[in-house]
């Protein structure tokens, strides 16, 4: 009886299925998660959850069956609510079939007293009341506005107070029309009762109650919910397989990465995971991939620099060894000293460079780079760092455009600049075949109204650069020319410095090449708002 009036509570309008469903999937998955978070935490092997594809499983599935329990449980409360408004529409007609039948006793009555006309007409109101109580599978009682038994189909005896008189006066202020009830203790059990109150000028004069045991039809009620939940496991059975395979083929990509990670971490770089669908997760298995990718980039860049590092440590080393040892044992004639000696102090210059670069990049890498922002002339930098690479152009024979019309000052780091157009030169100098042509332009561009910049241009001409390779041109330690055939002295740092001092101050820079023509590298710097020469006014 209480599963009963649950069900039957379901219809009440305060009653919100869709906040409470909810709750049901949230509670789930709280508890999964704890169970989840506790079984992990006792390292036992016979865990419950021993896999991300098991908690996806337990969880689905108790989402699922959980939602066919209310599911059930709801169209069973449908099903009760529609048999007791059934129930309720013939008690209804029962009743007025029945107030009918006793106006009409009353009418033809010369004794309008409903008391008298119950005992003068006393087995036609008796036959009427059993016929239309067996066709209502109900009980049907006639008491007067006192709460006394006037007559009924159970062919009980008139009786004072079978009614109280509290009952009684409620339904005769209209607040109570359908009652589950025992009624006041009239009935050992819920009963549904429909109470009918009859009328004259004068007001009311009695009551026709109707009650019963049955509400709707238990039989078709029962069937109806058996052959409910037999769907209802049928596709509670289809939807656990299908949240096995749906699961699995989630589960399988992170299977993948967990692998590949484990291989990772073992130096093998070179399996990949499968990637298929356009969900997220075969997002994160792109993702994954493309990490894979630029570590494997990174470790063949790094084994490259450590061989390049050596190679550019051991050479001038060796060279210093082994000129230092023939000046010292007389293998050197002294008049041939001071050209030995200038081989010697090149090749500490170009030690220092490089350790110089290294020195860079760890304080790049580590946030250690302070800029000391000052207001400089541009043009007359590179013009300096030009003249220094003289002996280097003039040995390759090059031809030196310089474009600039006039002399452009800008706000960065002096020292920082010095090292990016050095380091831009010397790459195009570099890699500049003889009797080539180097053409560096400077010129000023207007932003907006109120900002203007610098734009420098390092253009150089020669094999260039493949497309595929531009993209990689700015990694540690990446060297477009793996044979070293044209860079003997290069680590693979310096064309990354430059991109991360302009990206410390702001700006970017960019690269133009077409294969066997010309390749152009090019940056902006900021133009003070007030030139140098009206702050020194």
């Amino acid at each position: 009886m209480f599963s009963f009036c649950f069900l039957y509570s379901l219809k009440m309008p305060k009653f919100n299925l869709i906040f409470w469903v909810k709750r049901f999937i949230m509670v789930i998955m709280i508890v999964t998660e704890k169970y989840y978070c506790y079984y992990n935490a006792q390292g036992s092997e016979k865990r419950m959850f021993k896999s991300v594809f098991t908690k996806y499983l337990t969880t689905f599935t108790l989402i699922i069956l959980f939602s066919f329990i209310i599911l059930i449980l709801v169209i069973s409360s449908m099903i009760t609510n529609y048999s007791i408004e059934s129930k309720q529409i013939m008690m209804d007609k029962s009743a007025e079939i029945t107030a009918n039948s006793l106006n009409a006793f009353i009418k033809i009555s010369e004794d309008k007293n409903i008391h008298s006309v119950a005992r003068n007409y006393a087995d036609d109101i008796q036959n009427n009341l059993l016929t239309v109580a067996t066709l209502a599978q109900s009980n049907i009682y006639i008491i007067d506005t006192e709460g006394k038994l006037i007559t009924s189909s159970v062919s009980a005896k008139p009786k004072a107070g079978f009614v109280s008189k509290t009952v009684v006066d409620n339904i005769l202020n209209n607040k109570e029309v359908y009652t589950i009830s025992r009624v006041d203790g009239l009935y050992d059990s819920l009963m549904l009762n429909y109470f009918y109150i009859l009328q004259s000028d004068d007001g009311p004069f009695a009551i026709v109650m109707v009650s019963s045991s049955d509400i709707g039809d238990p039989v078709l009620t029962s069937q109806m919910i058996k052959t409910i939940v037999s769907v209802s496991l049928w596709i509670f059975l289809a939807a656990l397989i299908s949240v096995y395979f749906i699961s699995e083929r989630i589960i399988e990509p992170l299977k993948q990465i967990s692998t590949v990670a484990k291989n990772f971490a073992k130096g093998n770089f070179a399996e990949r995971v499968k990637v298929s669908g356009r969900d997220e997760v075969a997002a994160l298995a792109e993702a994954f991939n493309n990490m894979a990718d630029s570590l494997a980039r990174l470790e063949e860049m790094r084994s490259s620099f450590l061989a390049n590092v050596s190679h550019d440590l051991r050479t001038p080393m060796t060279t210093i060894s082994g000129f230092v040892d023939g000046i010292l044992d007389g293998t050197i004639p002294e008049d041939k000293h001071s050209y030995y000696l200038g081989i010697i102090s090149a090749e500490v210059r170009r030690l220092s460079r490089l350790v110089s670069s290294l020195l860079q990049l760890s304080r790049s890498e580590a946030g250690d780079t302070k800029l000391k922002m000052t207001d400089f002339n541009l043009s007359e930098k590179t013009r300096q760092v030009l003249i220094s690479f003289e002996k280097k152009i003039d040995a390759k024979r090059l031809e030196i455009e310089f474009n600039n019309e006039q002399d452009l000052f800008v706000r960065a780091d002096t020292d920082a600049m010095h090292q990016v157009i050095y380091n831009l030169i010397d790459n195009a100098v570099k890699f500049t075949p003889k009797n080539g042509q180097v053409s560096i332009t400077i010129l000023p561009l207007t932003i907006d109204k109120k900002k203007k910049k610098a734009f420098l241009s390092i253009k150089n001409t020669g094999q260039g650069i493949p497309a595929d390779e531009i993209p990689y041109l700015f990694e540690r330690f990446y060297k477009s020319d793996r044979s070293r055939g044209l860079d003997k002295t290069g680590t693979g740092l310096g064309l990354y410095i430059v991109k991360t001092t302009l990206i410390n101050h702001g700006e970017d820079i960019k690269v133009v090449s077409e294969p066997g023509k010309i390749t152009e590298f090019s940056f902006t710097l900021p133009i003070p708002e007030k030139p140098v020469a009206e702050k020194n006014k």
